[in-house]
């Protein structure tokens, strides 16, 4: 069978078990939508928890993105692995303890204002829909491919499927679904990578294959190889680093602090039904999160590798299948500068003058191929030539990575706007099935707002993600930490803290992405630092600004400094 028939028929059945699950699994009353009755057990938790960090941008964007950069795009696998620890470790169980559905309510209550509350409902969409815009945007790359359909049919189709289970099952019946989607996704990512370790290391695991011998080049490691495929090519060696040392340390920590603020995240620990289940969870998550980017690094190498030897100089005419099958979904682009009839893949922009000679010699014009960094995961099957069913395979993981995270991030702002914002604020006395029906007619109303983003991209799906990252690191990750570990934190100190830090943040992203892409160099950043990294000079603003304002202004209520002791006490670890 062809790609697209068993593409059908993976995906076919992977949905009907989604769809089947969120039946099962529907929601009955608030408690259900909001935390899964906070009934889920840990290993369950965690695996799901697995599911809702592993998007897209884990997925499909992370190791194509450091195919492209080498070593610099490592800062992802620390950025979001080092957060998930902080979270683990210096949030997740307090916040539980808490006992708050959202983060907006753990900001309400805790600084004693609906002002406070209002900001962090605010920033928790913000923050949200920055995010769900890359994983809709994955969905619709993998159904452009590998169904053969316009990339924005795609996003729709995508948008049927998350408003089918998001809104009919709420936490509950995602939680579930996302149970299974991540046993799907970790296959799909496992299989692929196995291969292609046997076939160009030997190796059957894919972490050692990264660090082993070319199979048939004795004494040729295969980093060694790409670096000097790379230099060939004009372009850094793959194990070394083109960014600054502070740039890579300020996207790393944004990525660290931004995780650990990630509000769909957060509520994942609500849904167990008590602290100490939390702390299991989380250990759990960690295992099942660390097989997917441990690997991660080997696939972004053989990918690499492959691409490298495949395309470069070779006639157009006797092109593989895989590279015209992509070229037809508008993500690879090519372009024969010189007629000569051949694919030149290099880098024109490199400074070396030598290289730069030798490319004049050749009768080179420029690179003729632009590739969407996207495609690298999904392309990688088809590039090693492995059997249809494997390519099916990663099309049906990498839908369910986009459609699970998509899936939170909805739950999110719908529990934003109907419990925090309709709930908290403006209506006290709504009753739970109204809050219920407005919890779903807002999560409706975002799965079509999200489409939109997939649609209209702001960028590769790894960098959209970085930025709502650098959105949290600026805006909650602050007012949670001092929440819980700051008793003379009050509300106006957090509420001047997160405005000014997403606000500084968000202008900084917006200046330089879309009013002045063209001044997106390094010459112009603040101190050398990245749109990707600002998040964390964003925080570091945040901090400075709700530590000075709290110097001036009244302590918080004794009420709430209890509280604070309260929730940082660790007895009675089994409670709710």
């Amino acid at each position: 069978m062809d790609v697209q028939t068993w593409t059908f028929i993976l995906v076919g059945i992977s949905f009907t078990l989604y769809i089947g699950i969120a039946i099962y699994s529907r929601a009955g009353n608030t408690k259900d939508f909001y935390v899964a009755g906070s009934t889920v057990h840990p290993i369950a938790n965690g695996m799901a928890t697995g599911a809702d960090w592993m998007s897209a941008a884990s997925f499909i964007s992370m190791a194509g993105i450091i195919s492209f950069m080498g070593r610099d795009g490592a800062m992802y696998l620390m950025g979001w692995t080092g957060g998930y620890v902080l979270l683990a470790l210096l949030l997740a169980p307090y916040l539980r303890k808490f006992g708050k559905f959202t983060v907006p309510d753990f900001v309400g209550d805790r600084y004693y204002s609906s002002t406070a509350r209002m900001v962090a409902v605010v920033c928790a969409i913000f923050v949200s829909f920055t995010y769900v815009a890359g994983q809709m945007r994955g969905v619709g790359i993998v159904f452009s491919r590998f169904l053969e359909v316009d990339i924005n049919l795609g996003v729709v189709i995508g948008m049927v499927i998350v408003f089918f289970y998001a809104v009919l099952g709420g936490m509950k019946g995602i939680t579930y679904t996302q149970v299974a989607q991540y046993c799907v996704l970790i296959f799909a990512y496992l299989v692929p990578a196995i291969f292609i370790s046997i076939l160009m290391t030997g190796n059957v695991v894919p972490q050692i294959g990264f660090g082993s011998e070319i199979k048939g080049e004795e004494g040729v490691f295969l980093l060694d190889k790409l670096d000097a495929l790379s230099q060939e090519l004009g372009f850094s060696n793959y194990t070394e680093g083109s960014k600054s040392t502070i740039d890579l340390f300020f996207i790393t920590m944004a990525l660290m602090v931004g995780t650990a603020g990630l509000p769909h995240i957060i509520v994942r620990f609500y849904t167990v039904p008590n602290v100490s289940n939390a702390r299991t969870s989380a250990a759990w998550a960690l295992i099942f999160i660390a097989i997917l980017y441990t690997t991660a690094p080997s696939v972004a190498a053989f990918a690499r590798t492959n691409l490298l030897t495949t395309i470069n100089n070779t006639e157009y005419a006797k092109v593989p299948a895989w590279f015209k099958n992509w070229q037809e979904t508008g993500l690879i682009k090519f372009e024969d500068k010189n007629n000569d009839g051949r694919i030149q893949y290099y880098n024109d922009k490199s400074k070396n003058s030598e290289f730069i000679a030798e490319t004049k010699k050749r009768g080179w014009r420029g690179n003729e191929v632009i590739i969407d960094r996207d495609i690298m995961v999904l392309a990688n099957p088809e590039i090693a030539n492995l059997p249809n069913w494997v390519v099916a395979l990663v099309a049906a993981g990498g839908l369910a990575a986009a459609l699970s995270t998509a899936a939170g991030l909805l739950l999110v702002i719908s529990t934003s706007f109907a419990h925090d914002f309709v709930k908290r604020t403006i209506k006290p006395d709504i009753s739970e099935k109204g809050e219920l029906k407005c919890a779903r007619i807002a999560a409706g109303f975002a799965i079509f707002i999200a489409g939109y983003f997939g649609i209209n991209p702001p960028g590769f799906v790894a960098q959209v993600v970085a930025f709502a990252f650098g959105l949290a690191a600026s805006s909650f990750f602050p007012a949670i930490v001092m929440g819980i570990f700051y008793k003379r934190m009050n509300k106006e100190g957090a509420i001047s803290g997160m405005i000014v830090g997403i606000i500084f943040t968000a202008a900084y992203i917006i200046y330089f992405k879309f009013i002045s892409p063209e001044a997106n160099t390094s010459d112009n950043w603040l101190f050398g630092i990245s749109p990707e990294g600002i998040g964390t000079l964003g925080m570091i603003i945040n901090f400075v600004v709700a530590l000075t304002v709290a110097r001036f202004t009244p302590e918080p209520p004794v009420s709430v400094q209890n509280l604070v002791e309260n929730i940082r006490v660790p007895r009675h670890m089994g409670d709710d």
